[in-house]
């Protein structure tokens, strides 16, 4: 399976967001990718008020991005901000549009990110499900950002069967940050014998990153055993990469680490509801 990862440097504009979706999307298409997978925050970065440039989900950005993947005849995985209508506090959510042939989903991070002195929940409603979807037969979990520190999250997403689990990234910067992020990709990988594709915002340069997180590059595909199968550096760039799925499914069974699991944590979370 041939996937791509759209390292792009969002605006705060998503017109020109959304050409820079259409044209990664046309080059990944081109290079013979099935998949083609983009930040979060694609449709707007970090650092400006969301409120305002959030849409519906069958709004004019994203239908404009699921005409894209059809014309390219591509499933395309992009970030965007949908306002969350159930919410009393007016926040939006945290969106992944997943669009595409036989492919039409949406993932609502779970995980905010409140930490590093940034608070997402101010502003984004949690999502409460998680979200696989199947390309070419390969089923394929999705996650986002802060998801990627919460090992559970994806041995859920394993557990429902996805080999090849997505992370999309506006990742901030700091001192160890990009070593954590490149490190943690690897982990979720060993987690769950999962080929783990990480794409993250490419850096924008010292001034934004001040903002927030806005991005520090280091897109990375990882073996179910953990290798670097392919990695960007902070600015941006198409990563293709073909995966070898036959071989992370040898994996999960050599390492066995999803059969060998225990079930004392689901057993131990069980108890503490009662």
């Amino acid at each position: 399976m041939r996937v791509a990862l759209a390292q792009i440097r969002s605006s705060s504009d998503p017109a020109d967001n959304l050409r820079l979706v259409e044209e990664q999307t046309r080059r990944a298409a081109e290079a013979g990718a099935a998949l083609v997978l983009f930040p979060e925050a694609t449709m707007c970065r970090f650092g400006v008020p969301l409120g305002s440039v959030a849409e519906p989900f069958d709004g004019p950005w994203a239908d404009a991005v699921r005409q894209s993947a059809d014309r390219a005849g591509i499933v395309v995985v992009a970030g965007m901000f949908v306002p969350s209508d159930l919410d009393h506090r007016a926040r939006v959510t945290n969106t992944l549009l997943a669009t595409g042939p036989g492919v039409d989903a949406r993932y609502d991070k779970i995980h905010l990110y409140d930490a590093f002195g940034f608070t997402e929940s101010d502003t984004v409603a949690p999502g409460h499900e998680p979200v696989t979807i199947v390309v070419d037969g390969v089923t394929v979990g999705l996650t986002l950002c802060y998801d990627i520190r919460f090992p559970e999250l994806y041995v859920e997403l394993a557990e429902r069967g996805a080999e090849l689990i997505t992370a999309h990234a506006s990742w901030g910067t700091g001192p160890g940050k990009l070593e954590q992020w490149t490190l943690l990709a690897r982990a979720r990988a060993i987690d769950t014998s999962s080929v783990v594709a990480a794409v993250g915002q490419a850096y924008p340069g010292d001034e934004l990153a001040a903002l927030g997180p806005t991005g520090v590059g280091g897109s990375l595909v990882a073996s179910a055993l953990g290798e670097v199968l392919a990695g960007a550096g902070a600015d941006p760039e198409l990563l293709v990469c073909d995966v070898d799925l036959d071989a992370a499914r040898k994996a999960r069974t050599t390492v066995a680490v999803m059969q060998n699991r225990s079930g004392f944590a689901h057993a131990g979370r069980a108890e503490s509801l009662r």
